[in-house]
């Protein structure tokens, strides 16, 4: 498996014209934004490049691309702002789709986020055992011990009440430390005996969303920029794109062996690898 080459922001804009760009990670992280992102994302975005956020969130572009402004990024500086949220209510709302309104729903979040049940007109409940769809879009790992969720669940997991996943990641970061994300806990309910549907990064749904809404008609001109290997670097190459790994995010504290274990073991490797998301030329 080759190694990813170096590469600056600057000289990456020079080689594409569409840039899938992951939140979490690397344009921020659960306390604001990365020294430099604000105006390197402005920066791309003047100079014609269009600029699709890829998100594995819950919520929806909307509630994100707010957040995003209220962080200082500018409004102008994206395109598209597609979540993993967005596209399990696309699939889960369309016709033949199974869920039925009034249904009660159990959501696992962060937050209290029930945004997708609300949005199927699921009428949400705190018992795993009176739901007939289980939501898992988010964790509260640093004050929820996983063995709770696994208690939580293991009613609905042995109904095979069906659950859906609408945000993949295995980790996530709060405050500096990387603890289980959503995907966890969705890995947690599948081994209790649990089917898990899967919508986000590296499933190709969100991928295709993506293509659709931004026109998109030669992906040799997109490149995936993320800081997992196992979210955004295995789905821009299960769908067909270029991809750079950032040394942010849930990553950065790995070495060059331990990326290039990883890279191998998830069977997938960057096409290039860069510090940070930051201003071009540095």
């Amino acid at each position: 498996m080759r190694e990813p080459l170096p590469i600056t922001l600057e000289q990456l804009s020079d080689r594409y014209d569409v840039f899938f760009v992951d939140q979490f990670g690397v344009l921020r992280d659960d306390t604001g934004p990365y020294e430099g992102a604000i105006e390197a994302l402005s920066r791309l975005a003047t100079t014609g490049k269009m600029i699709v956020i890829l998100s594995n969130s819950g919520r929806n572009g909307e509630y994100n691309s707010e957040r995003l402004v209220k962080l200082g990024f500018a409004a102008d500086s994206f395109d598209f702002f597609v979540t993993s949220g967005d596209v399990a209510y696309e699939v889960l709302s369309s016709p033949g789709s199974t869920i039925v309104r009034g249904s009660p729903c159990l959501t696992i979040s962060s937050g209290g986020d029930r945004n997708l049940a609300d949005r199927l007109g699921l009428v949400s409940t705190e018992h795993a055992l009176d739901a007939q769809l289980i939501i898992i879009s988010g964790s509260e790992s640093e004050r929820v011990a996983m063995d709770d969720y696994r208690e939580m669940l293991r009613p609905a997991a042995e109904k095979h009440i069906p659950c859906v996943c609408t945000n993949p990641d295995i980790h996530k970061l709060h405050n500096g430390a990387t603890l289980a994300g959503a995907g966890s806990i969705a890995r947690l309910y599948e081994a209790l005996g649990g089917t898990v549907t899967w919508f986000g990064k590296p499933h190709p749904e969100i991928y295709e969303h993506a293509v659709r809404i931004a026109g998109i008609n030669d992906r040799r001109r997109v490149v995936c920029v993320g800081d997992s290997i196992e979210h955004d670097i295995l789905g821009a190459k299960t769908s067909g794109f270029d991809s750079a790994l950032v040394r942010t995010g849930i990553l950065a504290e790995n070495t060059d062996e331990q990326l290039a274990h990883l890279f191998n073991s998830v069977r997938a490797e960057a096409t290039y690898i860069m510090p940070a998301f930051r201003n071009l030329g540095t």
